[in-house]
């Protein structure tokens, strides 16, 4: 956890470091993989503006004659010169072999005026890239404001448009730093903090989720653009829910407030005997015991952050607005169900019952929990009668259970859905299931 948050420092210190000006081409920094080797185009081939999930789903000999097909229409727009990609403002778009999940990319491009390009991640469109000049005429849609933005996601959400216009002039060298993790990406472009952990949407399915991994892709679009320096560092689990758990380079978790500090169980109320701190500072259900523990403070509209670890077969939930007393599944607001997803012994349950989901009434998006003894990171939004769930970055559920709501029951069993105020803590069901960072902040 150290590590991390010493990364996090890092990335705030480099909004004022002089290293985020380009430097020509060199050997990839370490922990990062050279995408490009400065001789030619191995490693990549062609996409357009392609959903990943239909040719990923494709047969081998289909994909295999794909990549051959489209590496022809690459050579033709696409060279190695001087160290440097170079593209010609035409054909498809380079892209990489490897797909990758969770990542950070660094890569300088220089374009020219009226060109239009942008980066693909995972294959999803895109972190921008514009002619931002009057006299390249996109004003209108967006381009006085600079690149970097995620400008495919919805008209109007925050970090579709840059948040300072961090260009350099044309004939220089523009720098990218964009950090990846699930669904949330931060964008740094020339220093300068331009996008801060926004949710990129699925342009290709505006309902659904990203692809857990995929291609980066380097679009062309209307005039020569060259790019080097492309780096990849792939990031792994526990640097990754730090991230997450921090916020963004500019971190919101101080406005946080832990509730379980890894010590003891001070502070909590109902069978705490049930459960057990760890001596690695995590708090677990003893296994065969149960019961509903909770923070002794009401809270009414809330978001709780905290990382969980599922031992195989784990079974627990999170408690809701709870009342303090009996099951909060249907006496407090709601259960979210807490889960090992792909146990045997849950494989016939209910949509309703699966991990994330509002225990009988709403079913959340299932596949993105990893593998059983990883560490996940989990939010959990409660505002009114809402709920929005992000599991490992991803949104899983967002629904007013008042209204979204596909009832396994009667919906009058569920006597506590209405509730404005309550407790927020764990619903133990026998599992091993355990939890730390455990942080809340109020939103009244």
């Amino acid at each position: 956890m150290q590590r991390s948050r010493v990364l996090v420092a890092a990335l705030i210190s480099l909004l004022f470091s002089a290293t985020a000006t380009a430097q020509v081409e060199g050997p990839a920094p370490a922990g990062f993989t050279a995408l490009f080797n400065g001789k030619d185009l191995a490693g990549w081939w062609g996409l357009k503006t392609e959903d990943p999930a239909k040719w990923m789903a494709l047969p081998k000999d289909k994909l295999d004659a794909k990549v051959a097909k489209s590496l022809e229409n690459i050579r033709k727009h696409w060279r190695a010169e001087n160290g440097t990609l170079v593209n010609d403002g035409k054909g498809m778009f380079l892209s990489t072999k490897k797909n990758y999940g969770d990542f950070e990319l660094r890569l300088d491009y220089k374009t020219v005026a009226k060109a239009d390009s942008g980066i693909y991640l995972r294959g999803i469109p895109q972190v921008q890239i514009w002619d931002f000049t009057k006299e390249g005429g996109k004003w209108h849609i967006g381009a006085d404001k600079g690149s970097g933005g995620l400008w495919n996601n919805s008209k109007g959400t925050v970090g579709k448009d840059p948040s300072v216009l961090a260009d350099k002039p044309f004939g220089e060298w523009n720098r990218f730093r964009v950090f990846m993790v699930g669904e949330r990406v931060t964008v740094v472009l020339n220093g300068k903090l331009v996008v801060d952990h926004v949710r990129l949407e699925n342009y290709f399915n505006r309902k659904g989720n990203l692809p857990k991994s995929g291609p980066v892709q380097l679009q062309t679009h209307g005039g020569e653009i060259s790019w080097r320096n492309v780096f990849l560092r792939e990031i792994a689990v526990e640097e990754a829910n730090e991230i997450l758990a921090q916020g963004g380079i500019k971190p919101d978790g101080e406005k946080f407030v832990s509730i379980f500090h890894g010590k003891n169980l001070n502070g909590w109320k109902g069978p705490i005997q049930n459960y057990e701190v760890t001596q690695d500072g995590t708090v677990k259900c003893r296994k065969g015991k149960g019961g509903t523990i909770y923070w002794g403070k009401e809270y009414g509209d809330f978001i709780a952050r905290m990382q969980i670890k599922l031992p195989p077969g784990g079974n627990n939930g999170l408690a809701i607005r709870y009342p303090g007393r009996g099951d909060t599944a249907y006496v407090g607001m709601c259960e979210l169900q807490v889960l090992d997803n792909t146990a045997k012994r849950y494989a016939k349950l209910k949509d309703q019952q699966y991990h994330g989901s509002v225990y009988g009434q709403v079913a959340a998006r299932r596949g993105f929990l990893r593998p059983v003894g990883t560490w996940n990171f989990q939010e959990v939004t409660v505002q009114g009668s809402r709920i929005k769930v992000e599991l490992n970055g991803y949104v899983i559920l967002d629904a007013d259970i008042l209204k979204d709501t596909d009832y396994m029951y009667d919906k009058n069993k569920f006597k506590g859905r209405t509730r404005q105020r309550g407790y927020f803590g764990f619903a133990g069901h026998g599992n091993a299931v355990e939890y730390r960072a455990v942080r809340v902040k109020e939103l009244d």
